[in-house]
């Protein structure tokens, strides 16, 4: 998939610990989200990137819905712990995160906003337990208005373990070629 003139970047927030998966709350070693962006980085090539907060989550799963609600809420941009110096070196960023309350994690808005896109390409993934993209992409485009935004791709969270053949085609529906040349 990776073309010699195309350099991609997989960008993503992830939260291990305490996750709901399938009705229940587990504890998960890896999160849902990291597990697909290393999935990509392996299949394509991709460098990688996690978002992190100076301020982590709670532990808890219901006390981190509840920060995050609230952070959604008053369009709270939470500082992040670590940030991208070669950014103008990619062309293409794969945006991967959990769906929290209908969109993207806020730390993924405060990811976006210190960045310029304009010329890059962003492919949006996200894991959910039912709630699919919900208004990610759109939040993303009005965040990035002079990157174009491809549609989206979701995992069910409690299958991202057995989801390498649903990256694989995906990725291999992604015209790499005809991204370097748009």
């Amino acid at each position: 998939m990776s073309s010699n003139n195309t350099k991609s970047l997989a960008v993503y927030f992830s939260r291990e610990g305490n996750n709901y998966v399938s009705g229940s709350i587990v504890n998960l070693p890896i999160g849902n989200t990291e597990v697909i962006a290393k999935m990509i980085q392996e299949k394509n090539g991709s460098d990688i990137f996690r978002i992190e907060t100076v301020n982590s989550y709670p532990a808890d799963y219901t006390e981190t819905t509840n920060v995050a609600q609230k952070e959604l809420r008053e369009n709270v941009r939470p500082k992040l712990a670590a940030h991208i110096e070669n950014m103008e070196s990619y062309d293409v960023i794969f945006l991967g995160y959990p769906n929290w309350w209908g969109t993207m994690p806020m730390a993924v808005f405060t990811f976006l906003e210190e960045y310029d896109f304009a010329g890059k390409t962003i492919i949006p993934f996200c894991t959910h337990e039912g709630s699919g993209l919900g208004h990610s992409e759109k939040d993303i485009a009005k965040l990035c208005p002079k990157a174009e935004v491809l549609n989206g791709k979701s995992f069910h969270g409690s299958l991202v373990k057995s989801a390498q053949k649903e990256v694989t085609e995906w990725l291999g529906k992604i015209d790499m070629k005809r991204l370097q040349n748009s």
